[in-house]
C-alpha cells in the first residue's frame, strides 16, 4: 500500500486511518509518509529522525510557515479501518489528527509556487507522556527545524483557528495523620479530614477570564484525584489530593504556581509539583498570523494544552487549525464531516498561495 498525496484529502485521510499507528507503533505509517514525500513532493528536502519525518523548502522566500502534525493515535477501539457513511468519515484518528495530516501532505504535493518557504513536521508519540513526544525531541536535538514566522498545528478545531493555548499545572497536596481503630477514632488523626480545607477553597474558587488578542481564555482550578484510606475500620494516616490549574497564557509557569499557593495559603500540607507546562500567547499581532486569521475568517481561544506552546516559547506565533470536532477525539465513535477536510484544505491553500 502506498499513499497518493495528490488524491482528494478526504481519501487520503481514510488511507492514513487505515494504517494503525498507536503511540510507539508509528513506524509503518512514518515509512509511508517519508516515501510518499520523497516521490511526490520534489521541492522539499526530506530528513528522517527516528519516527519523525521532516521536510522543508529553501526557495529564499521572505517568510517561513511550519505545518506540523502528529502521526500517532490513542489505542484503537474497534474503529479501524475507516468507514464512510455519506458525508461522515469514521475511524480512529479521523479527528485527532490524521485529517489534519492529510491536508498538510496534500498541500505539500499540490501547491504550486507557494509564497512562503514551508517546513513540514510529522512526528510521533504526542498522545502519551511528554518525555516521549517526537516534536519535543526535535526541539532539543535540531531546534533549527522549529524556526519560522508562524506555525500551524493540524489539531482538530472544526476548521476554526484556535489561537495559543492554556498552560497546565498539577500539584499534589499530601496530608499525614495518625492511624487508629475507628472504634477509638479519637486516638488517631484522620489524614483525609485534613484535606477538607483544600476542597472548601476549590468549591469557592472563582476562575478568571481574560481577553488576549480577541481570544477569551477562561481559567479553571479543579481537584482531579483523591487518594487515601486503609480499611473500613482504620482511621487513615495518609491522604492526598491532586489539583489541576488550567491557566491563561498571560501567566508564566511560576506565576501560575504562585497563584495556586495563594489560593491554599495557610493550609499546612506537603506540596509536590507533578506537571507544569506553560501556555502559549496567541501572537495574532504578528503580520503572518494576522493574515492567516483573515484567511480563515474566525478565531477563538484554545482551551487545553497543545504543542503550539513549544513554538510560542521560541517566539514563533502558532495556531491550531484542523478538521474535526475536538470533543470527538479519542472516542470509539470518532468521526469527521468530510466538508471540514475540504474547507481547511482550501483555507490553507488560499493563505499559502494567494
Amino acid at each position: 500500500m502506498s499513499l497518493d498525496l495528490r488524491a482528494d484529502p478526504i481519501d487520503l485521510t481514510a488511507a492514513l486511518v487505515d494504517v494503525p499507528s498507536e503511540s510507539h507503533h508509528e513506524k509503518r505509517l512514518t515509512d509511508m509518509v517519508e516515501i510518499a514525500l520523497r516521490e511526490q513532493a520534489p521541492a522539499f528536502q526530506i530528513m528522517r529522525s527516528g519516527n519523525v519525518v521532516l521536510a522543508r523548502t529553501d526557495r529564499g522566500m521572505a517568510q517561513r510557515v511550519i505545518l506540523a502534525g502528529h502521526l500517532d493515535t490513542v489505542p484503537i477501539a474497534d474503529n479501524v479501518p475507516s468507514r464512510r457513511d455519506g458525508d461522515i468519515l469514521h475511524g480512529c484518528g479521523t479527528v485527532d489528527m490524521k485529517s489534519g495530516d492529510a491536508v498538510f501532505l496534500h498541500l505539500a504535493a499540490t501547491l504550486e509556487n507557494p509564497r512562503f518557504d514551508l517546513t513540514l513536521i510529522f512526528y510521533d508519540c504526542e498522545e502519551i507522556a511528554a518525555e516521549h513526544n517526537g516534536l519535543a525531541r526535535i526541539e532539543r536535538q535540531m531546534p533549527e527545524w522549529l524556526e519560522a514566522d508562524v506555525a500551524i498545528l493540524g489539531e482538530p478545531t472544526a476548521g476554526v483557528i484556535e489561537a495559543g493555548c492554556q498552560g497546565t499545572l498539577r500539584v499534589n497536596l499530601a496530608a499525614s495523620g495518625t492511624r487508629s481503630h475507628t472504634a477509638r477514632a479519637w486516638m488517631g488523626e484522620n489524614a483525609i479530614h485534613r484535606l477538607a480545607p483544600v476542597l472548601e477553597r476549590l468549591a469557592a474558587y472563582e476562575p478568571r477570564s481574560i481577553d488576549i488578542d480577541g481570544c477569551v481564555y477562561r481559567e479553571g482550578l479543579s481537584a482531579v484525584r483523591i487518594d487515601g484510606g486503609v480499611a473500613g475500620n482504620v482511621v487513615p494516616d495518609a491522604a492526598s489530593v491532586d489539583v489541576n490549574f488550567r491557566f491563561a497564557p498571560d501567566r508564566s509557569g511560576e506565576q501560575a504556581l504562585d497563584h495556586v499557593r495563594e489560593v491554599f495559603e495557610g493550609i499546612e500540607l506537603q506540596w509536590t509539583v507533578t506537571d507544569l507546562s506553560p501556555g502559549a500567547l496567541p501572537g495574532l499581532s504578528n503580520p503572518a498570523a494576522a493574515e492567516l486569521v483573515r484567511a480563515a475568517g474566525s478565531v477563538r481561544a484554545k482551551y487545553g494544552w497543545t504543542d503550539v506552546s513549544r513554538f510560542a516559547a521560541r517566539g514563533v506565533p502558532a495556531v491550531n487549525l484542523g478538521p474535526g470536532d475536538p470533543n470527538l477525539a479519542h472516542r470509539r465513535d470518532e468521526h469527521v464531516p468530510v466538508h471540514q477536510i475540504t474547507d481547511v484544505t482550501e483555507t490553507l491553500r488560499a493563505y499559502l498561495s494567494s
